[in-house]
C-alpha cells in the first residue's frame, strides 16, 4: 500500500510567508498536504505527477463573487465555478442578500438561506462559502444563529443601497430591498448591524470565531453619487466608463470609508474589511482611518479588474461596476498602494452577467446596462502577469490571493501549501503570451472588459483536496466542491 495518494515533482512552490518559489515535492493524501520537501519519495505514491518547472500556488480563494445575482443560482454555480477553476481559483464566497436579483424574494434567513444552500449543493467545482446582508431588522437579530447554525461569521453592508440605484439612478429603495415601508436601509441600520455583531464576538458560545466574525463594507456614498449623476447626464460631454466613473466620483468612496470607520469606533467593532477600493482618494482615505484608529483591524480589498483595466483601456461597456473602473491614474496608485503592502487580499467581484441582462437600449448608454461583470478566471494569472512586470513577488501574490482572504473569513484548511492543509493547488505556467477572449472562458458571460488584453501567465492545471478539476483546458469529473462552514459547531 502506497504511503501518498499523489505526489507533485519538478514544481517552483510558492509557499505564502516564503522568500522565494522553492524547488520542492508535495506529497497529499485523504485530500490534504502530508509532506512538502526536497525529501519526499516519489516512490512511496500511487500517483505522480511531474510538473515540469511550473510554479505550484496555493489555490487561490477569491472571497468577493456573486453567483446567481442575474441568473439562477444553480445553474450560476455550476457555470461560474468553472470559471473559477480555470483560473486556479479553488475556493469562493460569495454574497448573498434578499430583494431584488440573487434569489428575488425577502424574508428571515432561516427561510431563504437552506434554499440558497440547496441550490448550491452538488453544482459547484471549487469549495464554498457564503457572505450574507442584514437587509431587514429581523436579519439583525438573526445574526446569532446564522453564526452558529449556517456556519457564516462575515457580512456585508452596501452603504448606497438606501438610497440610490444598483445601476446608476435613483429607485424605489423599499421596493428593491423589498423592505417594510417602516423599516430604512441607512446609517442607522448598519450602526445597528455592527452593534450585534459585536455583541456576538463577545459571545462565550462564539469564543473561538471571534476573530472571523467581521463586517465588509461597500463605501460609496449615495447622496454625492445621486448629484454627480445627474451633473454628467445633464452636461452630457462624457460617455461610457469614463462618464459612469465621473457619476460616482472618488470622493464618495473616501466620505463612505470615513464614516464606515467611525461607526466601527463608535460601536467597537474591529474587524471591518473595506471592499473593492477603485482609487487613489479611496485607498488614502482607508490608510487614513488606520492611523486614526489603529485599533481597528481593518482589511483593505482591490479587485483584479481595478489593477488590470481603466476606463480607456476596457474594451466595452461591458466594464460598468461598482464602484466604476477608474482613470490610469488611479490604477496606477492602486498598484503603488499593492506594492506599500497597504492592501490585505486581492478578489475578483466576479458577478456574471449575461449579454442580454447586461446591456440597455441603445447599447451605448451606459446608465442603462447593469453593473457587475465576471473575472474570477484571470485573477491568478492576472495578477501574476501584471504583477511581476511591477516587482511583485510570487510569494507575495500568494499571500494576496490565498493565505490572507482565508485567514480572515475562517476558511482556516486553505490558502496555503502547508501540512494539514487542504491540498488545494494549481500549476502555473508563466512562459506563455496569449491574448484574452471572451470566448475561452468557461464562464457564461459572453463578453469581457479585459478583451484583447495580453497574459504571460497561465494556469494548466486545478487541483481541489488532492483531485484535479481542472487540465488540459476542460473541467475533469463531476462537481466536487463542498460548502465550507467557517463558524458555529
Amino acid at each position: 500500500m502506497s504511503k501518498y495518494d499523489l505526489v507533485i515533482t519538478g514544481a517552483k512552490v510558492v509557499r505564502p510567508g516564503a522568500p522565494a518559489p522553492e524547488q520542492l515535492a508535495v506529497a497529499v493524501s485523504d485530500g490534504r498536504f502530508v509532506a512538502i520537501g526536497a525529501d519526499v519519495d516519489p516512490g512511496d505514491a500511487a500517483e505522480v505527477v511531474d510538473a515540469g518547472g511550473k510554479y505550484l500556488f496555493p489555490g487561490a480563494v477569491d472571497v468577493h463573487q456573486h453567483w446567481g445575482i442575474y441568473d439562477e443560482l444553480s445553474a450560476d454555480t455550476a457555470s461560474e465555478s468553472r470559471a473559477s477553476a480555470q483560473g486556479g481559483v479553488t475556493s469562493g464566497i460569495t454574497y448573498m442578500r434578499t430583494g431584488a436579483y440573487y434569489m428575488n424574494r425577502t424574508g428571515p434567513y432561516s427561510e431563504v438561506f437552506p434554499d440558497v444552500l440547496e441550490a448550491a449543493q452538488g453544482n459547484a467545482y471549487i469549495d464554498y462559502g457564503f457572505h450574507l446582508a442584514p437587509i431587514l431588522k429581523e436579519h439583525i437579530e438573526e445574526i446569532p444563529d446564522i453564526i452558529d447554525d449556517f456556519g457564516v461569521p462575515s457580512f456585508k453592508v452596501f452603504m448606497f443601497y438606501g438610497s440610490h440605484g444598483l445601476h446608476g439612478r435613483s429607485t424605489n429603495q423599499s421596493s428593491f430591498l423589498m423592505i417594510p415601508e417602516d423599516e430604512s436601509y441607512d446609517f442607522a441600520h448598519f450602526e445597528f448591524i455592527m452593534r450585534a455583531l459585536q455583541k456576538a464576538r463577545l459571545d462565550p458560545r462564539f469564543e473561538k470565531d471571534k476573530d472571523h466574525i467581521s463586517l465588509s463594507m461597500h463605501c460609496e456614498t449615495a447622496e454625492i453619487m445621486r448629484a454627480y449623476t445627474k451633473l454628467v447626464e445633464e452636461e452630457g460631454t462624457l460617455t461610457g466608463l469614463e462618464a459612469y466613473s465621473a457619476s460616482r466620483p472618488p470622493h464618495s468612496e473616501g466620505l463612505a470609508i470615513t464614516i464606515a470607520s467611525y461607526l466601527a469606533y463608535e460601536t467597537e467593532l474591529p474587524n471591518i474589511n473595506l471592499l473593492h477600493l477603485s482609487s487613489r482618494k479611496a485607498i488614502e482615505a482607508a490608510m487614513m482611518m488606520q492611523k486614526t484608529f489603529p485599533h481597528i483591524d481593518f482589511r483593505r480589498e482591490v479587485t483584479v479588474g481595478h489593477l488590470l483595466a481603466d476606463t480607456s483601456t476596457a474594451a466595452n461597456l461591458g466594464g460598468k461596476v461598482n464602484p466604476p473602473l477608474r482613470p490610469r491614474e488611479d490604477v496606477e496608485a492602486l498598484w503603488d498602494h499593492v506594492l506599500a503592502g497597504d492592501f490585505s487580499w486581492v478578489a475578483s467581484d466576479h458577478a456574471c452577467c449575461k449579454d442580454e441582462v447586461k446591456f440597455g437600449d441603445p447599447r451605448d448608454d451606459v446608465f442603462l446596462a447593469k453593473s457587475g461583470f465576471g473575472g474570477t478566471e484571470y485573477l491568478l494569472p492576472g495578477m501574476v502577469s501584471e504583477g511581476r512586470k511591477r516587482g511583485l513577488s510570487y510569494n507575495r501574490i500568494a499571500e494576496l490571493v490565498a493565505k490572507n482572504p482565508a485567514d480572515r473569513y475562517g476558511m482556516t484548511n486553505k490558502g496555503d501549501i502547508a501540512v494539514g492543509f487542504d491540498a488545494d493547488f494549481c500549476l502555473l505556467d508563466d512562459e506563455v503570451s496569449y491574448v484574452v477572449h471572451a470566448d475561452d472562458s468557461f464562464s457564461e458571460q459572453e463578453y469581457t472588459p479585459f478583451e484583447g488584453f495580453e497574459l504571460t501567465a497561465k494556469v494548466t492545471d486545478t487541483y481541489l483536496r488532492g483531485e484535479l478539476i481542472f487540465a488540459d483546458d476542460a473541467m475533469v469529473g463531476a462537481p466536487r466542491g463542498k460548502y465550507v462552514r467557517r463558524s458555529g459547531n
